[in-house]
């Protein structure tokens, strides 16, 4: 467990509008786009099932968990808010944001479930969003071309996903859940994501206009087939979720501390758990 995660506040400029391609090219502008579309639904849903986990566990676990589901709620109400004002100048843009609509859908399927489902589809989601994180950190390059302001949104976010991955597993470990379901579950969310990531991909490749010019799809598949490419490099990661024995602290998370401890006067604690 990881009873110190600490809620930190962004000093960023997200009030200046965003470049149209922020991140260099169309196509990769349009998936990171997509992705901060999905977060402050996603995000929410994450934090409330976290909320109603806690609350199912007998009182002596709940007292020790509660500090680092707090730590983690912190985090992510903070990364929910940030994209919520990255995302409303992706509105003014134009770009249709159909991504939420589909997660508020399903949250409203999970409302019947156990509450064990709701950890489970966080933990899952955890999983693929920490190895998104490790790639990103991992290539600073990728946002190269960005404002450096856009560029810190990003690796920050991606840093404290690192940090806060283990949280929803293990209390899905702790409310009993069986290890056929959480794999089980993790298909079906890996199948959903990947959909509805190129979904909102293409659908703001078409509202920006750049559906049509062939260098959008040299780009695509650069960035996600080419040999250093997002899905040839996070595939078997993803797949290591369906391990036995598998955790995600077993991943190496240093170099989202390193990013936090050599950036500690930009993203700075507010409040601790």
């Amino acid at each position: 467990m990881n009873d110190t995660l600490p809620v930190r506040r962004l000093r960023i400029d997200l009030d200046t509008p965003l470049p149209r391609h922020w991140a260099g090219d169309a196509f990769r502008t349009a998936f990171f786009n997509a992705l901060s579309m999905s977060f402050p639904a996603g995000e929410q849903l994450f934090i409330d099932s976290l909320k109603k986990g806690l609350a199912a566990l007998p009182p002596d676990e709940r007292a020790r968990f509660e500090p680092e589901v707090r730590g983690f709620v912190g985090q992510e109400a903070t990364h929910r808010h940030l994209h919520a004002r990255f995302n409303a100048h992706l509105a003014a843009q134009g770009l249709r944001n159909a991504w939420e609509r589909r997660i508020l859908g399903r949250r409203a399927q999970l409302e019947a479930l156990d509450v064990r489902n709701w950890v489970a589809v966080t933990a899952a989601t955890e999983h693929l969003t920490a190895v998104f994180a490790e790639y990103l950190l991992a290539r600073p390059q990728l946002l190269a071309a960005a404002p450096e302001r856009l560029q810190q949104l990003w690796q920050w976010h991606s840093a404290e996903e690192i940090e806060h991955r283990s949280t929803a597993f293990e209390l899905y470990r702790a409310l009993g859940g069986a290890e056929p379901w959480r794999t089980g579950i993790f298909r079906v969310v890996l199948r959903l994501f990947l959909l509805d990531a190129a979904r909102q991909t293409l659908n703001n490749l078409w509202h920006d206009g750049s559906w049509w010019r062939p260098s959008t799809w040299t780009a695509a598949a650069r960035f996600v087939f080419g040999r250093d490419g997002f899905w040839t490099v996070s595939r078997p990661l993803w797949r290591g979720y369906l391990r036995d024995g598998f955790h995600p602290a077993q991943a190496d998370g240093s170099r989202a501390l390193r990013w936090l401890a050599d950036h500690a006067g930009l993203a700075t604690p507010v409040a601790a758990p």
